[in-house]
């Protein structure tokens, strides 16, 4: 959106919000290490000349070329109205995977927005409050204070890294006499932690993780969730106060609803060609004037990992691409379109974190107090307005300073 040119294109953007959520910093949100305002930036503050609707695509008509709509907005929710369009980009997003496990929607938090880092916020608090009221026992209370996260992906252990440096550092300190009963647990259904990163790193972790009291639970198989209690097959009831679920992605129900294009039999993904065109079911031909991109899609023959490293690269190229071909012509002759993995980072508590650029170098891997430092500066850098830069380096001196806010809003 922002590097189209406007001379060649007019843009229409829709999104059932008017702000983008820089996601890698999304956790450290959800404790008060940063707040909601250094990781949101405006939609229409990228670019005047744009048209934007706050609106949930409902369905596109591909042979139409149009596109229908329900308003978002407050005081005019529900109405519908439809767009159409020459060129159509599709990079809705996908939603949290829940394997269709009862209760996980109705009583687990999330972790993809700003509304669902404040309500962790708020939780976390509430149980400390709860626990520290006259007359309620010690059972009571350890339950109370036992919290959970369900995935061991890098979104997972970095929630729990963060949730540890709050609770050890600012809940210690206001709530001392609940120390005792506070625990930390992270259950996940593979055999090992942050699968997608070196075995030597992941095993790193892990060591860290239990040296700070944070239990590992692995091949662990969740079979129900409750208001107060998770069903875990082999152990039965376990008791909580907040379960945070972060077992990665499902399809959004936009694609879902999308039944004439290609989709990828294992994640159901829209599978585009090599140069972003979403394929037709079964002859798998590219529409010319219909791209994916982002954690929606995929290349066919080539499972790319849903992160914001790939969604980011392909908005890059598809820009490029538009920009050359309303200048050069249609038959502008298009290079495909090329992933290059820089690498993978995760914090994992205490001003540690773990770096695995082996992709770009095989020894270019690192774990404690720099790799800590490369991914505070890669974050920082990767911000999107020069607002936020500024922003975000003072709200981490705030904290190291004064502390993280507790204040429930």
């Amino acid at each position: 959106m922002r590097e189209l040119n406007r001379k060649d294109y007019e843009v229409l953007v829709v999104s059932p919000r008017n702000y983008f959520v820089f996601t890698p910093l999304l956790a450290s949100t959800s404790v008060g290490t940063l707040e909601f305002r250094c990781i949101t930036e405006p939609v229409r503050g990228y670019s005047k000349n744009i048209s934007f609707h706050q609106a949930w695509c409902d369905s596109i008509d591909l042979q139409n070329q149009v596109i229908r709509c329900t308003s978002n907005v407050e005081g005019n929710e529900g109405v519908e109205f439809t767009l159409d369009y020459d060129k159509l980009v599709i990079g809705v997003g996908s939603y949290s995977q829940t394997f269709g496990i009862p209760g996980v929607k109705e009583h687990g938090l999330f972790l993809k927005d700003v509304n669902d880092a404040r309500l962790i916020r708020s939780r976390v608090v509430s149980c400390f409050e709860y626990a520290s009221r006259p007359g309620i026992t010690d059972e009571e209370k350890a339950n109370k204070l036992h919290f959970a996260v369900v995935g061991g992906g890098p979104t997972g252990i970095e929630f729990s890294a963060e949730l540890y440096d709050f609770i050890s550092s600012d809940m210690s300190r206001l709530y001392p006499q609940l120390m005792s009963q506070t625990r930390m647990t992270l259950y996940d259904v593979a055999p090992n932690i942050l699968g997608s990163f070196d075995s030597q790193l992941s095993e790193y972790a892990l060591k860290k993780f239990n040296r700070k009291g944070i239990q590992i639970k692995t091949k662990r198989h969740v079979l129900e969730v409750t208001k107060d209690n998770l069903i875990i097959d082999g152990e039965g009831k376990v008791p909580y106060g907040m379960l945070v679920w972060s077992t990665g992605l499902m399809q959004n129900p936009l694609i879902e609803s999308i039944t004439d294009l290609e989709k990828d039999k294992k994640s159901q993904r829209l599978l585009t060609d090599e140069k972003l065109h979403v394929l037709l079911k079964d002859s798998k031909v590219p529409l010319e004037n219909v791209y994916a991109l982002g954690d929606c899609a995929t290349i066919d023959n080539l499972d790319l990992p849903a992160t914001a490293q790939v969604a980011n690269q392909k908005a890059t190229y598809l820009s490029k691409v538009l920009n050359k071909q309303a200048r050069k012509g249609a038959d502008y002759a298009v290079e495909p379109f090329i992933f290059k993995n820089r690498g993978s980072m995760a914090y994992i508590g205490s001003s540690e974190a773990l770096v695995d650029m082996s992709t770009v170098h095989q020894n270019a891997k690192r774990s404690g107090h720099l790799a800590w430092m490369l991914w505070r500066s890669a974050y920082l850098s990767m911000s999107v307005s020069l607002r936020n830069k500024m922003l975000i380096p003072l709200h981490w001196f705030l904290t190291w300073g004064f502390g993280r806010d507790i204040s429930r809003f």
